[in-house]
């Protein structure tokens, strides 16, 4: 959580691995949605921390689930 509690104006979770898993509908970058991506520079900063807690979550799992 460290990481939502330091947000900053700008501040995307992006990795700069942009490749969508349409199965999952979550980019293996960033374990962003699509609509996550495009209306993330909309979101406010308490919505990006909600999505950044969500990407927390499902990066997890992602390690966990290979």
């Amino acid at each position: 959580m460290a990481q939502a509690e330091q947000l900053q104006d700008g501040d995307s979770p992006c990795v700069h691995i942009c490749l969508m898993d349409y199965g999952q509908g979550l980019c293996i970058g960033c374990h962003r949605t699509l609509d996550e991506i495009t209306y993330w520079a909309t979101y406010s900063p308490v919505r990006k921390r909600e999505v950044l807690a969500a990407v927390a979550i499902r990066r997890a799992a992602a390690q966990t689930n290979p």
